[in-house]
């Protein structure tokens, strides 16, 4: 075993709370896409999400970092603590300039910022918290969970909406190679707020549907945007000799990586998502026919989706590998998204399971083969995970299964 190995996951879903939570719904395809309740959305052309409920971020995290923090930090943190428990990790028996902390963001803390710019303008500016300063930077998330757990390392924020996950990660897995024997990486947002639904809505991409199982359909002839979450999955990645030290074996490796950015639509130059895949083929040393899985990007909007089937088919022919995106059941997440995608890779390697892709039916012109309805068992041990980003990021990560210690 080589490389950069994953060896803890905290993951904040709207379909569970936890690791064991959120593939058991993943696996049986329960979704959590419904009305919005964090606020009056009734005003608002779309009004579907995937909340994440029973979380009270007081049962998991001291007093004193509840001001200092909106939901998406806070989320952040407990999923960074469930992950280095699961890696079996602690900080405070680790030099400080051995661990770091490598996150993305897509909106920062909107809603804290938010909070307090509703004070700044109806109470004063000696009403707005101090905290201000940080809380709604798109690096909060980093230096929140630097600073709660002594790490000095190399760290920093990757900002490329919901591509950024992906290349947080294979930034993670450079400053691996380099040297840096413990990184906590991933990405958690959580944007349902009044100015994060503005924003969200202002990229035209969202669906307007009121049907919680026909508004993200992804690959489907119905098609028409996608549904937003909040949440996401934090990763703790550790270099081999480290993880073969201490007898883990980790969930799987993060064996490659590509990443390309598309020509504007005017120029008649092809999308970039294709070589995106062919370059984490090559880093990972695999051919097409080694990928046993792909964990799709799964837009929901007809030139968007037409974009990756053709990509895929181009890659790997027509139908020629199993394909999923368990993002319908939970919106996608922003920055959290690909993270929890990939998350779910390791599982479904681990398990031999591929989870479905709920509501939707697949157009057959598409040429994919869509896992829907039920989970599908199958022997796996390579799986590739795709993430786009508004304004034209594409990101490609293959994983391999971990190899026994």
């Amino acid at each position: 075993m080589t490389g950069a190995v994953v060896t803890g996951l905290g993951i904040v879903s709207p379909t569970g709370l936890g690791t064991r939570e959120y593939w058991s719904a993943a696996v049986e395809g329960r979704s959590a896409i419904r009305a919005i309740t964090r606020f009056d959305a009734d005003r608002y052309p779309a009004r579907l999400a995937g909340e994440i409920t029973g979380f009270v971020a007081e049962d998991h995290l001291p007093g004193r970092l509840i001001p200092q923090t909106d939901r998406m930090t806070r989320l952040a943190l407990v999923a960074a603590d469930w992950a280095l428990d699961d890696a079996g990790i602690d900080p405070s028996q680790h030099a400080a300039f051995d661990m770091g902390v490598v996150t993305a963001s897509t909106s920062g803390g909107f809603e804290f910022g938010q909070n307090e710019l509703r004070k700044l303008w109806s109470q004063g500016g000696q009403y707005v918290s101090a905290y201000q300063s940080f809380a709604w930077f798109y690096a909060v998330n980093s230096g929140q969970i630097s600073i709660r757990h002594g790490m000095k390392g190399p760290s920093g924020v990757v900002v490329s909406d919901h591509a950024g996950g992906l290349d947080a990660l294979a930034h993670t897995r450079r400053l691996i190679r380099k040297g840096t024997p413990v990184i906590v990486s991933g990405g958690v947002d959580a944007a349902l707020c009044p100015w994060g639904w503005v924003a969200q809505l202002a990229s035209e991409r969202l669906s307007t549907s009121d049907d919680p199982a026909g508004a993200y359909l992804p690959f489907d002839a119905s098609a028409a945007g996608h549904v937003p979450g909040e949440g996401g999955a934090i990763l703790l990645v550790e270099d081999a000799a480290s993880a073969r030290r201490r007898g883990v074996p980790g969930y799987g490796v993060i064996a490659g990586y590509g990443a390309s950015f598309d020509p504007r639509p005017e120029t008649g130059r092809e999308p970039g998502l294709r070589h995106a895949i062919d370059t984490a083929l090559r880093d990972a040393r695999v051919t097409a026919e080694q990928i046993d899985v792909v964990f799709a990007d799964a837009a929901g909007l007809p030139a968007l989706d037409r974009v990756e089937a053709d990509a895929l088919a181009a890659v790997f022919g027509p139908g020629g590998v199993p394909v999923t995106a368990p993002k319908t059941a939970t919106g996608r997440l922003g920055s959290g998204a690909a993270p929890l995608d990939l998350a779910g890779a390791l599982l479904a390697l681990r398990h031999g399971v591929i989870p479905p892709t709920v509501h939707v039916r697949p157009d057959p012109a598409y040429r994919i083969d869509l896992v829907t309805g039920a989970a599908r068992e199958v022997p796996l041990r390579t799986a590739l995970v795709l993430a786009r980003g508004y304004g034209g990021f594409n990101s490609a990560v293959v994983v391999r299964a971990a190899e026994p210690i």
